[in-house]
């Protein structure tokens, strides 16, 4: 009998061998005993990454040519970061402090605040407007030109700060590191079991093509363009909240006055009417500052609405948990990003859900729109941003709420608000949790929202805030440009 076949059987088991979750069949190269001592003797494999490899033959057979970005010949100045300090934080704003992470963030906020009397050497710690910064610790290779929002403010000591020797050397060395080829040398000089780091001296190592003047003027001009671009929209979100603020008679939070029960041993209490502890005993949901908002906003808003009101959002999402099959390419896969990036302009994620099998799923939950409010609602409470045009049709996790505004004239008043320090409170306000905070689409939806009552500041709020997006896009098309001009140089080949 055929079926008795022993060849015949082997052949039917491994036609029924499902391989779409086998691990990636194993990579493996020599490695010559000139290249270990080129590499300070490194002998960890990530130091010959086959990528790194790949991509360093790609930049040597470049027409124009390689220098080594650190050298005598080379493109860097001067690149440094800072030893460790004791850092004395304090409540009162005193000297905004800013962590690596956010040099991507289109526009950077400090994280906290430290004390005047921090002993190390604040000014050397300070950045300044044109100077090109690079994430060295834990995820490494992040890199930003300093703009506006950055010029003289304080960093950590572990961000590298990188100053190019001529004119037009710093937007080119920028664009470098955004190419995939640049990355892939970057990452393969790391170093560490647990946390990556990289240190200044390992610039030294690196090659970059030795493009003409006018190459790089090209590409460093449209970096900075891009740069000017972004400058110019969070100008128009501040001109937004300045309004916002001068309508509402809004104070800094901080100035905001709030009546606690008894504060002589130094200890807060305060008191809550039974009505209003709506089913909630955890003292955070009825902290004063939230009434105070509350009251503030009413007495000087013409009404005050809620984002599950049908005039104000057409739905409210937050995707169920699922799991992921993730695909190589943006051919087959969606991009897809998490709360970490929803700050940047152009989120780095190399995430691709699977078109196939998320098809559903991405039609009816995940899928981003263009001016769509995106809310973090577990782990970091109440990172808020507004979807650019090229993030249209991008999907996010389900540690996002997206909010769909009613239409466009409400939608740039909508997220001007709920960024705000005011706003923000008034997200956190619902926070639960004992190890990990939440909030869901209930409590977003609870959230209230003032109406001005001169309707022409409000609109005037609104545009400003769709116009910034706008610039945010056009920011990213020219950055985009910078690169796929980086990328033509490190493709022409002799």
């Amino acid at each position: 009998m055929v079926d008795s076949n022993l060849a015949y059987k082997f052949q039917k088991v491994e036609q029924e061998i499902d391989y779409t979750y086998l691990p990636d069949q194993l990579k493996y190269t020599s490695v010559s005993l000139a290249d270990i001592f080129k590499n300070s003797l490194r002998l960890e494999a990530n130091a010959f990454n086959l990528k790194a490899k790949v991509a360093k033959e790609k930049i040597l057979a470049n027409k124009y040519g390689t220098v080594k970005l650190w050298s005598e010949h080379g493109l860097i100045e001067r690149a440094f970061h800072r030893p460790r300090f004791k850092r004395i934080y304090v409540v009162p704003k005193e000297i905004p402090f800013f962590q690596p992470s956010s040099i991507t963030e289109v526009y950077p906020k400090p994280t906290k605040f430290i004390s005047a009397k921090t002993e190390t050497n604040l000014e050397s710690l300070r950045v300044k407007k044109g100077m090109l910064l690079m994430t060295v610790s834990g995820t490494i290779g992040k890199v930003a030109i300093a703009g506006n929002k950055l010029n003289n403010q304080v960093f950590s000591h572990d961000l590298l700060r990188v100053t190019g020797k001529g004119k037009y050397d710093t937007g080119y060395i920028y664009c470098y590191f955004l190419t995939e080829a640049g990355q892939h040398i970057l990452q393969s000089n790391n170093y560490g079991a647990v946390i990556k780091h990289i240190e200044p001296e390992h610039l030294k190592n690196i090659i970059i093509p030795n493009a003409p003047d006018i190459l790089k003027k090209e590409i460093h001009e449209t970096i900075i363009e891009s740069y000017d671009l972004r400058d110019k929209s969070n100008g128009l979100i501040d001109q937004a909240e300045k309004i916002l603020y001068e309508e509402l008679q809004l104070k800094p939070i901080e100035e905001l006055e709030t009546e606690y029960f008894e504060n002589t041993v130094g200890l807060r209490s305060y008191t809550s009417k039974l009505s209003d502890l709506g089913f909630r005993l955890d003292g955070s949901y009825h902290l004063p500052i939230f009434k105070s908002i509350q009251s503030h906003i009413e007495k000087f808003g013409s009404e005050i609405k809620y984002l599950k009101n049908k005039d104000i959002s057409k739905s409210i999402i937050l995707p169920g948990r699922f799991k992921r099959t993730y695909v190589d390419s943006e051919e087959y896969g969606i991009k897809f990003i998490g709360g970490k990036q929803i700050l940047d302009l152009n989120p780095s994620s190399e995430k691709f859900l699977s078109k196939l099998i998320h098809d559903t799923r991405l039609g009816k939950e995940l899928l981003l729109l263009e001016n769509c409010i995106l809310i973090t609602r577990s782990g970091t409470i109440g990172k808020v941003s507004l979807v650019p045009k090229h993030w249209e049709n991008w999907a996010a996790n389900e540690h996002i709420i997206r909010v769909f505004p009613k239409n466009k004239e409400i939608a740039g008043y909508l997220f001007c608000w709920l960024n705000s320090d005011y706003g923000k409170e008034m997200i956190k306000k619902h926070t639960y949790g004992a190890v990990v905070d939440e909030i869901d689409t209930n409590h977003v939806g609870d959230i209230p929202l003032p109406i001005l009552k001169n309707q022409q500041k409000q609109k005037e709020i609104n545009d400003l805030v769709l116009n910034a997006n706008e610039l945010r896009y056009e920011a990213h098309l020219k950055e985009q440009e910078a690169i796929r001009k980086m990328e033509e140089i490190i493709n022409n080949t002799y």
